[in-house]
């Protein structure tokens, strides 16, 4: 799997303006990219990025937008990359996004809000109750951890360890019945 970044509104251009030109040179490109990513077996992920606090002139902004973008793009290992973090601040209602979205998703990011740190600091994302969603819709893939650490890294994957311990698993996701 690999991140196909959709680009920048240019600097001093409206985004309005632009738009069209570039979702067409967006989804040509996309066309393109996935055909050759096709032959080696990869999928590619399109993820849309708050223009809001992370960058401003980030095309690709929302859920809705990449959804629109894929289906013009017609090809099955093309898929969505939803940041979570990304999606609370542009869309809230990640319920019914990650609903509604679910079948173009190919890999989730978790980061809480607002500060972008460990999904158990302060903020106003429920992991556990999104975790708990996710594996009711079914989804099987990778979790990525894209924050900034409060402090060292290993520290701030305890969070993780309290909730599989919360679900009796064990590190790497064995049961504790299993031992």
């Amino acid at each position: 799997r690999i991140h196909l970044m959709a680009g920048r509104v240019p600097l001093g251009a409206d985004r309005a303006a632009v738009a069209g030109e570039m979702e067409t040179t967006f989804v040509e490109n996309l066309r393109y990219a996935a055909d050759l990513l096709a032959q080696e077996d990869m999928m590619g992920l399109v993820e849309p990025i708050n223009n809001r606090i992370t960058d401003p002139r980030y095309f690709l902004n929302t859920p809705h937008q990449a959804a629109a973008i894929l289906e013009k793009v017609g090809r099955p290992n093309l898929k969505l990359q939803l940041d979570l973090f990304h999606c609370q601040i542009m869309d809230g209602n990640l319920s019914r996004n990650l609903e509604t979205y679910f079948p173009l998703i190919g890999h989730i990011q978790v980061a809480q809000v607002p500060g972008r740190h460990e999904p158990d600091s302060p903020g106003e994302l429920n992991f556990p109750y999104i975790f708990d969603l996710l594996e009711s819709l079914g989804y099987t893939g990778y979790v990525g951890c894209e924050y900034a650490p409060k402090g060292d890294t290993l520290e701030g994957l305890g969070w993780l360890h309290s909730y599989w311990e919360s679900r009796g698993l064990q590190r790497a996701g064995t049961s504790k019945a299993a031992e």
